[in-house]
């Protein structure tokens, strides 16, 4: 099941909402940070998984206005996937990792410039969290939300972390 669909049904555990609700909900918890959420495809996804009967329409609309709820099926498939996600360990594909398993494809300014470059890149993108921690909480964004943006800083604070040391080696001429 993709993270979208998981985060829909589970946006819904609260009660009715339209997909404008669902996506401001999911734009509040920093899911761009986190998770693969494609916003533009909420409004495929709710459609489709009224289909599938895991939601049923409480009102029509027009715009994104159609308000859809959980049934009893769309509750246990939330469950289902969450208990599969907390035992699943899948591998992260990262275009960074790609790269890296290039590098000595690069001659070495120009390897030098681009790990100067992630490492301003991976600075930003941690300060970016940082700022989205402080902003969710006035908000109303729940507090357990913030685990999900701790873990992704601390992911890139790794990332920068080997971009920094690799550096230094390349400089030192230890690598590639």
């Amino acid at each position: 099941m993709s993270s979208t669909r998981i985060l829909i049904l589970g946006t819904l555990l609260d009660g009715p909402l339209n997909g404008y609700q669902i996506r401001r909900r999911l734009e509040l918890w920093g899911t761009d940070n986190w998770a693969n959420v494609a916003f533009g495809s909420i409004y495929h996804g709710l459609s489709k998984m009224a289909d599938e009967g895991l939601l049923e329409i409480v009102e029509s609309g027009k715009g994104g206005k159609t308000v859809y709820a959980l049934t009893d099926d769309g509750r246990f498939e939330f469950h289902h996937q969450l208990m599969a996600n907390w035992g699943e360990i899948k591998p992260i594909v990262d275009p960074f990792q790609v790269a890296v398993t290039y590098l000595d494809r690069l001659p070495r300014e120009q390897l030098v410039e681009v790990l100067g470059i992630r490492i301003e890149q991976t600075r930003l993108a941690v300060a970016g969290i940082e700022r989205t921690l402080s902003t969710k909480a006035r908000f109303g964004a729940p507090k357990h939300i913030d685990e999900n943006l701790r873990l992704a800083q601390a992911m890139l604070a790794a990332q920068l972390d080997w971009c920094v040391q690799a550096l230094a080696k390349v400089e030192a001429d230890e690598l590639p």
